[in-house]
C-alpha cells in the first residue's frame, strides 16, 4: 500500500537514504474489532518509553483475560488497574473512553468512514485523548496517508538528526508539505532512523 509513496520519498535527499536503510514500511490498518484495544494502548503508552508501555499494557491484557474490551474494563476495579501500573489518571482516561463506546457515544467502527480532521474531532472528546494520540491512531491503526505529528518529540528528534540542528515547529511543519501526500510515511522513516529498539 505504500509502493507510490516510497518511489516518491526516495528522490527526497533527506529520506531517499532511510527508505533504502529501512526498506518497506510495515503500517498498515487494524481490524475494526481491534480499534478499541489500539485507543486503550495509545492512551497507557503516553509519556511512557515504548518498552514501559508495552510491559503495563501486557499486564492490562493479561488480567483482562486477554481480552480489551470496554465491558470488562469498566468491571474491574480502579485498584485492579493501579496494581498493573496504570496511574489514577489513566485509569480515568480508558474508563471514560470505555463508557463512551458502551453508550454509543462514540461508534468505533465508523471512524475509518470519517475525514482526518473529523476523527481527531470525535477522539479528543474522549478525556485523556489529545490531538497526538488521535493522530497516532489515524496512522497505525487507520494507517491514513497523510498525517505528520509536528509535535511529536520522536519526529523532532529525528529531524534534528537529519539536519544536524534543532527545527522549530513552523520549519519542520513546512519541511513536512514537502513530503504530502504521504507525510505518515516520512515520519515512519524518521522514527526508523532513531533505532529506538
Amino acid at each position: 500500500m505504500w509502493d507510490k509513496g516510497e518511489k516518491l520519498l526516495l528522490k527526497d535527499k533527506h529520506l531517499g537514504p532511510l527508505v533504502k536503510k529501512y526498506g518497506h514500511c510495515r503500517i498498515k490498518p487494524s481490524k475494526k474489532q481491534d480499534y478499541f484495544t489500539d485507543l486503550v494502548e495509545s492512551i497507557l503508552s503516553q509519556q511512557l518509553s515504548g518498552k514501559a508501555a508495552a510491559t503495563i499494557f501486557g499486564r492490562v491484557r493479561v488480567g483482562l483475560g486477554g481480552e480489551v474490551s470496554p465491558a470488562k474494563i469498566l468491571k474491574t476495579k480502579d485498584a485492579k488497574f493501579r496494581s498493573w501500573g496504570l496511574s489514577r489518571q489513566k485509569t480515568s482516561y480508558i474508563k471514560d473512553l470505555a463508557k463512551r463506546v458502551e453508550r454509543g457515544e462514540l461508534n468505533l467502527k465508523k471512524l475509518d468512514t470519517l475525514s482526518d480532521e473529523d476523527v481527531i474531532a470525535k477522539l479528543v472528546a474522549v478525556k485523556g485523548i489529545g490531538r497526538w494520540t488521535a493522530e497516532m491512531f489515524l496512522m497505525f491503526t487507520l494507517a491514513r496517508q497523510d498525517v505528520f505529528p509536528v509535535d511529536d518529540l520522536g519526529i523532532r528528534n529525528g529531524v534534528k538528526k537529519m539536519f544536524g540542528k534543532a527545527l522549530d515547529a513552523r520549519k519542520v511543519g513546512q519541511l513536512a508539505d514537502t513530503w504530502k501526500p504521504f507525510r505518515t510515511l516520512a515520519s515512519w522513516y524518521i522514527w526508523e532512523s532513531l533505532d529506538n529498539r
